[in-house]
C-alpha cells in the first residue's frame, strides 16, 4: 500500500493510522500544492488533493475514509470499532463530523489567509469562519468533559480524525482560543507515539 502526503495535511490522518497500527506501507512525501508541484500526480488524483492512498486496485482520496478502510480491512485492531460495540454510533459521527463540520471551515481560513495572494485575502472570510469553527468545538469540549477519548473508553481513530481538526487549528491561531478540555486532549494525543512517529515520516 502506498500514501501520497504534504506535511500537515490531511493525508496526517491516514499517516498517523498507519504508524498507530504498525502497517507496513510506502510513503511519498510532496509539496503542497502536489497538483502543481509534484509532476504526474493528477494522472493518479485527478482531484489534485491529498491524501492520496492506493492498496492494489484501490485507490481512495479521503483521509478519514482511509482510516476507516484500515481498521476493517487490516484489523480488528484496537483503534477501530466493530458494529456490535456499544458507542458505534458515535463512532461514525465523529469520523463524519471530523470533516464536515471541523476541517472544513478551517480550509477557508487557510485559503483566505495564507494561499492566497495578497490581493485576493478575504479577512472577513477569515474571521467569520474562524468563529464557525470554534462554536462546533463545542460538541468536543462536551464530549470529553472528564474523558479521555471520543468513543468506547479508549483511542480509535476517532481521535484521529477530531484530533488533527485540532491540531490543523495550531497552524492557523486558532488554537489559542481552544477551551481546557479541548486543549488537554489534543495536548495528550500529541504526545502518542503514533503521532509522533508520524510527524517524523513527513520529515
Amino acid at each position: 500500500m502506498k500514501l501520497y502526503h504534504c506535511p500537515d495535511a490531511r493525508s496526517l490522518r491516514p499517516l498517523w493510522a498507519l504508524e498507530e497500527m504498525g502497517l507496513d506501507y510506502e510513503l511519498t512525501n510532496m509539496e503542497f500544492p502536489p497538483r502543481i508541484m509534484q509532476e504526474g500526480y493528477l494522472e493518479i488524483n485527478p482531484l489534485g488533493t491529498v491524501p492520496t492512498f492506493v492498496d492494489g486496485s484501490l485507490t481512495m482520496t479521503e483521509s478519514t475514509g482511509i482510516c476507516q478502510y484500515l481498521v476493517d480491512i487490516y484489523g480488528p485492531h484496537s483503534i477501530g470499532m466493530s458494529v456490535d460495540e456499544p458507542g458505534y454510533g458515535d463512532y461514525l459521527n465523529w469520523l463524519h463530523r471530523s470533516d464536515a463540520t471541523l476541517t472544513f471551515p478551517q480550509t477557508l481560513v487557510l485559503r483566505y489567509s495564507i494561499l492566497e495572494p495578497e490581493d485576493r485575502r478575504l479577512p472577513q472570510v477569515v474571521e467569520d469562519y474562524g468563529k464557525w469553527y470554534l462554536s462546533r468545538l463545542r460538541c468536543v469540549e462536551t464530549a470529553i468533559e472528564g474523558k479521555e477519548f471520543l468513543c468506547a473508553d479508549r483511542f480509535t481513530i476517532a481521535d484521529i480524525a477530531v484530533g488533527y481538526a485540532l491540531f490543523l487549528g495550531t497552524s492557523l491561531g486558532l488554537d489559542e482560543r481552544y477551551k481546557p478540555n479541548c486543549k488537554r486532549y489534543l495536548a495528550a494525543l500529541m504526545e502518542r507515539d503514533g503521532f509522533l512517529s508520524a510527524q517524523k515520516k513527513q520529515g
